[in-house]
């Protein structure tokens, strides 16, 4: 049965702090059905708040992962990582919703766990907009998406051979799509004309409010996040067993915090 190894070890702490950051971060997607109109004055505010506040949350997020375990083996495989899909990012980024950086922080997350994913979440999003230009207030909510998607996948069932790729791939495909459903909450409220039938509209009960996102989401989103989805199924189906296998060889080269055993010194035979 093949286990997740557990490159950065997720302490009590880290998991209480990860846990109030997926509230948080929560409520950051979800602010126009939380937040009262006219709260912040206008609706371009509760993005940019809600976007420092990610930032901040991440940051210390990092931080209690850093304290709780980091190796410099697993700091190097992360760089790589990292690297990596920042240079597979724009090779299908903007061409029908096609995103090559998924696949490998889902089989990334598998493999060396939890902690692992969520951190490459992070810096691969971070390099990447740094790479292709694309800082904005959009990135912290990127960033926090695609963290969630590589911490998810370590948390995921036990499974083998064909049954864990396909595992994998459906996970990717559905991933595909509560990502983009996730980030479209950011921008929503300030896309559309307010005459519009599925633009945001203050003050209006939850049910409605959530009608109009949802055929916003359809109308404007689907057809990408299905090229994403479609996308991340597709690799993982075929890139999986290879990339998994030369991961989970690579863990077991490095052995990530690794203890040494010593051994008392032995009294000389005595004559």
């Amino acid at each position: 049965m093949n286990r997740a190894v557990t490159a950065i070890r997720l302490t009590p702490s880290t998991g209480v702090v990860m846990t109030l950051a997926a509230f948080l971060g929560l409520v950051a997607f979800f602010w126009p059905f939380v937040v009262a109109p006219g709260t912040f004055g206008s609706n371009w505010a509760p993005p940019l708040v809600f976007g420092v506040l990610l930032i901040l949350v991440l940051c210390v997020i990092l931080s209690e992962i850093a304290e709780g375990g980091i190796d410099s083996k697993a700091l190097a495989m992360l760089g790589v990582l990292s690297a990596v899909n920042a240079a597979l990012r724009p090779l299908g980024a903007g061409t029908a919703g096609i995103e090559t950086v998924f696949f490998v922080l889902v089989l990334a997350g598998r493999v060396y766990g939890p902690g692992f994913g969520f951190t490459l979440g992070c810096t691969s999003l971070f390099a990447s907009a740094l790479i292709t230009g694309g800082v904005g207030p959009w990135m912290p909510y990127q960033m926090f998406g695609c963290a969630f998607v590589g911490m998810l996948a370590g948390f995921l069932p036990r499974a083998d051979g064909r049954r864990e790729v396909m595992l994998l791939a459906v996970y990717g495909s559905l991933s595909g799509y509560l990502f983009g459903f996730l980030l479209n909450l950011s921008f929503w409220p300030f896309s559309l004309d307010p005459g519009s039938s599925i633009a945001y509209l203050p003050g209006l009960p939850f049910t409605e409010q959530w009608q109009r996102y949802v055929a916003f989401d359809i109308a404007t989103s689907l057809g990408w996040d299905t090229g994403r989805a479609v996308t991340n199924f597709v690799c993982v189906a075929l890139a999986g067993p290879a990339v998994l296998t030369t991961f989970r060889r690579a863990a077991r080269r490095a052995r990530f915090r690794a203890t040494g055993r010593f051994e008392g010194s032995r009294r000389p035979a005595e004559g």
